[in-house]
């Protein structure tokens, strides 16, 4: 079942080192600003950017002017990022150690991985990084319009990639991350819509 699931038939190790095997010193430093990035120790930091993005265009719009829907479409993003944030932690705290996964370090033979930073051996499935990556995006994803949501995608491509390439995770496990904290994202809106409308 995990040859089918995590392994790929062995696409998950032949991509890991296809994306890890792209070497340039410029490109590691891309990388490992991909993954300082994506840390979840920068909450703080973003959810404290979003607020005061929210606010400056609650003002600019004034609000008397605004309908209760648009009022909840800007405010929405600071809940759903929060909540998700405390869920998506708690899940990862649950099921990376109970799961305990390899990271490539460890699961393939030495010499084969090129590692960038600080090396990792445990606790591989799903990504954090990834994860939170997906997290904020997925969250603020109502804001972004036009060109903004390239710059969405592309950061959480940048995110996850760069996981592979410091040599940190498989694609599976980036994927994973992905998915996880979509739909975590996903249950805490449609949860929130709902609450929102009884009121």
């Amino acid at each position: 079942m995990r040859g089918v699931v995590y392994d790929w038939f062995g696409l998950n190790v032949w991509l890991f080192h296809f994306i890890n095997n792209i070497r340039s010193e410029f490109l590691d430093k891309i990388m490992l600003l991909g993954t300082a990035l994506g840390s979840h120790t920068h909450f703080d930091i973003y959810i404290i950017l979003l607020i005061v993005i929210v606010f400056y265009n609650l003002a600019k719009q004034n609000t008397h002017s605004l309908s209760k829907k648009e009022i909840y479409l800007w405010l929405t993003p600071i809940v759903v990022l929060g909540v998700s944030y405390l869920i998506d932690g708690l899940f990862l705290e649950i099921i990376k150690p109970l799961l305990d996964f390899p990271r490539p370090p460890l699961a393939l033979p030495i010499g084969t991985v090129n590692i960038v930073g600080i090396a990792e051996y445990h606790h591989s499935f799903p990504s954090g990084h990834s994860s939170f990556a997906m997290l904020i995006v997925a969250s603020i994803w109502p804001l972004l319009f036009d060109w903004k949501k390239w710059v969405g995608v592309t950061f959480v491509l940048w995110v996850g990639i760069s996981r592979v390439s410091v040599g940190a995770h498989f694609p599976a496990d980036v994927l994973a991350g992905f998915i996880s904290s979509f739909l975590i994202v996903i249950l805490v809106r449609a949860a929130l819509t709902k609450l929102l409308s009884k009121s």
